[in-house]
């Protein structure tokens, strides 16, 4: 592994979607019937417990410093799932990683900022959508503002350095292969080659 190399690993989605998310036709191994209904949402049922034991055995594998909770626009802000969510990761041992939540869709900022200082977690978001609510702990993953096929203009790339710029060890992560030339096209902006 390169100098400064670091994994983040994103966890089994049996922790944070339900078994009804389209995400589980790609799964190699299908869910076994009795975990139907039982996964997702952080519920701390047996299927989601082995599945985040899974994820921390993983990133000990790895060695990462990061694991990121990625959640489905459908896991809405409701009392329920907050107390839930609220219950998994105040239990859930971490082993040392830092935890990154990616909640998709609209929650209020407030919710935002106490689920983030209640449960130590690091807000994710794309920069290009909106802002993180931890910006002392900045990491971004930039989906495309037009579909996973985006290629990000110049000036876009421009906007992201000055919004790191300052900020202590800020992470940009160009969501999938597609945009790996973005990636190196922001490398070079940031070390002021392009």
């Amino acid at each position: 592994m390169p100098a400064g190399f670091e994994f983040t690993l994103k966890a089994w989605q049996v922790v944070t979607h339900s078994s009804s998310s389209p995400t589980y036709r790609r799964m190699t191994v299908p869910l076994a019937q009795e975990d139907r209904g039982e996964v997702g949402a952080f519920r701390s049922t047996p299927p989601v417990l082995r599945g985040w034991t899974r994820t921390l055995e993983c990133a000990q594998v790895l060695r990462a410093t990061a694991v990121l909770l990625q959640c489905p626009a459908s896991f809405r802000p409701t009392g329920e799932n907050v107390e839930r969510m609220t219950a998994f990761l105040s239990a859930a041992p971490r082993q040392g990683l830092r935890v990154l939540w990616e909640p998709r869709g609209s929650r209020p900022v407030s919710l935002l900022v106490e689920l983030c200082r209640d449960l130590d977690l690091v807000h994710v978001v794309d920069p290009m959508q909106t802002e993180t609510v931890t910006p002392e702990q900045t990491y971004y993953r930039l989906h495309g503002t037009s579909g996973m096929r985006h290629v990000h203009t110049d000036a876009e790339l421009e906007r992201l350095r000055d919004q790191v710029r300052g900020r202590p060890d800020p992470y940009v992560m160009f969501n999938n292969l597609l945009r790996a030339r973005d990636a190196e096209r922001f490398l070079e902006l940031v070390r002021g080659r392009a």
